[in-house]
């Protein structure tokens, strides 16, 4: 099975730029997007020529904003929006679909923004978040993937030092957050089978980043530990345009 995560940075935006043709290269079995930035009804209205994928979206209450997507060429046994929080369901930021074997979660982890205005509710959000996978973890395996706005490590961002407790995305209180997703018992299944391998996920649309590759590894596929021995790949895909991101994914034997 494999299962691609792809922050779009717009659905309608990344439908004009080839989407269809990539999506078809890509042939996962699984896609999982996130920043859709569209109502449901839009998602579907873009995804319309996509064919053989069941389609589950879940958007924001504020229009033009977050969102999250699965394609699944297989149908779920059900679907969950949301982690029943009114403080964080309101942006459309989790969407579960649960399999046989495991349940496979969707997520755009809420960005600390501009002057780290967020850092206070990301904070929260991480919390509550892992608490809410820690739920699902002890039911049946997990995969969660998504943007999970956050450079764990130096090796994953291209100037650690530039950015340390001054830029979202690069604080010890987001680091914290990850970590304890990890100390959970999730592991990062990129860094696990590429342990010193520096590659990035999303580059600013500024100063030319991506043709430097001066970018952040901020999009992760975790997994239960209990998966481990069935992945048989973790990639990074750079080489994909569309987004300021570029899709990440897996491939495991069920």
């Amino acid at each position: 099975m494999k299962i691609i995560s792809w922050n779009v940075n717009g659905i309608r935006a990344v439908q004009d730029k080839g989407f269809a043709d990539t999506l078809s290269q890509l042939d996962a079995d699984c896609v999982l997007l996130q920043e859709t930035k569209a109502q449901d009804e839009q998602v579907s209205k873009a995804l319309e020529n996509i064919h053989g994928y069941h389609l589950y979206s879940n958007s924001a209450e504020r229009k033009g904003y977050s969102g999250v997507a699965i394609l699944s060429r297989q149908e779920p046994i059900q679907l969950v929006h949301d982690m029943g929080i009114a403080e964080h369901d309101q942006e459309g930021r989790v969407i579960v679909a649960e399999f046989e074997t495991f349940y496979l979660l969707n997520v755009y982890v809420p960005n600390s923004g501009d002057g780290l205005a967020r850092l206070d509710y990301r904070q929260t959000w991480d919390k509550e978040f892992l608490a809410y996978m820690q739920k699902l973890q002890s039911q049946k395996p997990l995969i969660a993937c998504g943007d999970f706005n956050v450079a764990h490590q130096a090796i994953d961002i291209a100037r650690p030092k530039a950015n340390y407790n001054k830029s979202a995305g690069y604080t010890q209180v987001e680091i914290d957050g990850f970590s304890n997703f990890v100390a959970a018992g999730l592991i990062d299944s990129f860094r696990h089978l590429h342990p010193n391998t520096v590659a990035y996920s999303w580059w600013s649309y500024r100063a030319n980043a991506r043709e430097k590759n001066i970018g952040w590894r901020i999009d992760y596929v975790l997994t239960s530990q209990t998966l481990l021995g069935q992945i048989s790949d973790a990639f990074i895909l750079p080489d994909v345009f569309g987004s300021d991101h570029c899709p990440v994914g897996i491939e495991l034997a069920l």
